[in-house]
Order: C-alpha cells, then structure tokens, then sequence
C-alpha cells in the first residue's frame, strides 16, 4: 500500500477564493450568508444562502464561457489552483496514470433551470444548443481532464451531501494500490437557482432567514437550529504518492491517512447513529488510529433537528470518553452548505487548520442544546497542536463518508 498526501489545495467559497482566504475567514468567524438578491428571489420562503463572489469573465473567454455551467466554471478554477500549488505536479506524469475524481450532487443545475425556463415558464422551444453538455453531471470532471490533460481514470460520484468525500476517498485508494500516481479530486455545486432552491424548500430543509441578522441563519448544534443554508462553491485536491511528491520537493500539506464509508440502510433522509459511527470506525481502522488520535473533527453539522443530535451521538460512540475533549465544528454555520462540494471544502477546511495548528469555530452557537453537549469551539478559533483530523460527510440516500488526514 502506497502513501497518498495532499500536494495542492484550491478553493472557491463564500469565504474566498483561495484556500489561504477561505481558512483566514474561518478562522476570524466571518460568515458568508446573505440574504439573495436577483430574479426570482422575492418568491423564496429562505431567502438566504451563501454565494459565491465569482466572475466567469475574469477567467474564461466568451466562448469558453457559454460552453460552462456555473459549476464547472467553479470546478474548472479550483482545480487549477490546486495544480499550481502542487508545483510540477504534471511533469514527467504519464498522463495515462493521472485522473479526475469529481463529486457533485446537483451537477449543472443552472443550465437545467434555464432550460425548464425556456421551455415550461416562456413557452419557447429554442434551448441554448450546448444545454446537454452544460447541465451532464460529469461535466466538471471532463473539463478538468480536457484542461490539464489527464488520460488516466475519469469519475463523478453522486452521493448527495458526501459526493465529494467520496470521491477524494476513491482517488486516494486508486493511487494507495498502485493504479494511478496522481489525481485531482474534490467537488464542485451551484445550487443557487430559482428552480433548485424551491425544491429544497419543499422539503422543509432550509432554515429561516435569521430576523436580526441573516448571516447568523446557519445554527448547527445549536437549540434553536432550524435547518441548513445552502451554498456554492469548489474545492480540489491534489492527491499524489508520497514518494513521488517528496523527490520533486513540493510541499505536502497533509497525508490522506483513513477513509471510511457505510451506509444506513434505513430511510432515505433521515440519518441513523449506526450508519455515522459505522464510517467513522471504518477510517480510524484504515488509518491505524485509535480515537486518541484524532485532534480535530469537522462535523458535518448541517444545522437540522435530525442530524446535529444524531452526530453528536455517533461521535460519542466512536470516540468514546475522547469525545468529551476532542474539537469538533461545523464550517458550514459561515459557508453553508455546499451539497455535493461540502466533504471537499471541509476537508480542505480541516488539512488547513492541520496544517497551522488552528481550529475553526462553530459559529452562530449561543442557545446550547442538551443533546448538543460537545465541544464545538464555540467561543471562536482555538489554537490547537494537532496530528490528526477527521471530516464527516453523511448524506441523503445514507452514504455516510469519513476522511482522516495526519500531519506529513
């Protein structure tokens, strides 16, 4: 089995894009909810999210730009972030044993609600001719491929809110038994459609705009939480062997120590203790850890009745009488949450507070909930020695996915 480590982060968030941006945001406590603005949007019943301060023009020409959805644009950026931080990632690479993992959950959402717009709200028949190829799930991992040339395994997870755990999961036991050297994984979602966010509303999912202060409308663990925000954004990973990464000298932020993955089996949205902790057993196995190893768990911490106490339960029977101690927050209370993109952006969230020793908080945590009764940092960011960390991403249909990454 061959070492896997991270050799280049890129982010596009609510909080920045850069990865160096979105963790000074966290780490400050800064939110990226807002309240929306624009078409449509006087007809949400949530009308809050957290968008993504993007201009596709500012990095894609005209043409170029009318063959992306929103969502491979993300992706497409992201990713080249993450190459060129991993410096010389492509050289001497045969492109053959380089590939692309992405995870998404929604895919080209925008491209599919102006289309159904055309069609359904103008009556007319004319769709822009690119449509398929702008909304197709798999989109943002072919762009990516097609940008930097890699021929080797080429894959899109849909899993809904673990998409993107998964796939840096898959893309890191692709190189561990020798099948590639070198993959960009991670997720990529824009959600923020007329037609997406009402769908979600249907489900009684979104929370409330927040009446004093609408970026404080995410309030995961809190007990006066009442459900999570959605957001867009990206994030990639550059995944390589490790003695591949330390011959060229580039700086390994992070090794991809466990992944873990399980499923509920028991209902498709409503999350089960058995299924979380059955993922994070499984990582800690894969990793070789004990749970005293872990130093940090970013929680998947979504803000909804169900899942906040159903963690914090999970968490407790993994860990055990480390739970009492250990850091655990929810980044989503200041990004939202990024569907399909969420594992990705965490986990960048929790290699970078690994990587400086600092431990994001859960914001928006001021009225405690009894079943909520860990510590989530919720006085602000803490710094912290850490070894190791653990992301949890769990999801609707049940996939449940944990990664755990140790300092390099």
């Amino acid at each position: 089995m061959r070492r896997v480590v991270v050799t280049g982060i890129g982010v596009v968030s609510p909080l920045g894009n850069d990865a160096a941006s979105f963790f000074e945001a966290l780490a400050a406590g800064r939110s990226g909810v807002r309240r929306l603005s624009g078409r449509f949007h006087e007809r949400l019943a949530s009308p809050v999210g957290a968008p993504v301060d993007f201009d596709a023009a500012r990095h894609f020409d005209a043409a170029r730009v009318r063959m992306l959805d929103r969502v491979s644009q993300l992706a497409l950026v992201a990713a080249a972030q993450a190459v060129g931080e991993a410096r010389g990632f492509l050289d001497g690479l045969d492109r053959a044993r380089g590939g692309v993992f992405v995870g998404t959950g929604m895919g080209g959402a925008h491209a599919t609600d102006d289309g159904y717009h055309t069609l359904y709200g103008e009556g007319s028949d004319r769709l822009k001719p690119f449509t398929v190829l702008l909304s197709m799930a798999n989109a943002p991992a072919a762009w990516i491929a097609l940008e930097h040339r890699l021929e080797g395994p080429n894959l899109t997870y849909s899993t809904a809110c673990s998409s993107s755990a998964v796939a840096i999961g898959e893309a890191a036991r692709r190189i561990a038994h020798g099948e590639a050297d070198a993959m960009i994984a991670g997720g990529a979602e824009a959600p923020l459609n007329f037609g997406t966010m009402k769908a979600w509303e249907a489900l009684r999912t979104l929370a409330p705009a927040d009446p004093a202060d609408p970026s404080a409308s995410c309030k995961p663990f809190a007990k006066d939480r009442a459900g999570l925000v959605l957001g867009e954004g990206a994030a990639m990973l550059v995944l390589e062997e490790r003695e591949r990464a330390a011959a060229r000298g580039v700086h390994i932020h992070a090794e991809i120590a466990g992944y873990g993955l399980a499923t509920d089996g028991v209902h498709l949205t409503r999350p089960s203790v058995e299924g979380q902790a059955a993922a994070m057993r499984l990582a800690l196995a894969d990793a070789r850890m004990a749970p005293g190893d872990i130093g940090y768990v970013n929680a998947h911490g979504t803000g909804t009745q169900a899942n906040d106490a159903v963690e914090t339960a999970a968490i407790k029977r993994v860990l055990g009488a480390h739970a009492a101690r250990v850091p655990v927050s929810s980044t989503k209370s200041m990004h939202g949450h990024l569907l399909g993109a969420a594992g990705a952006l965490e986990m960048a969230a929790a290699i970078l507070a690994l990587g400086r020793g600092m431990v994001p908080p859960t914001r928006n945590l001021r009225a405690p909930d009894p079943e909520c009764d860990l510590d989530y940092v919720a006085e602000g960011a803490r710094a912290v020695p850490l070894g190791a960390v653990m992301s949890n991403s769990f999801a609707f249909g049940g996939t449940n996915a944990v990664l755990i990454a140790r300092a390099a």
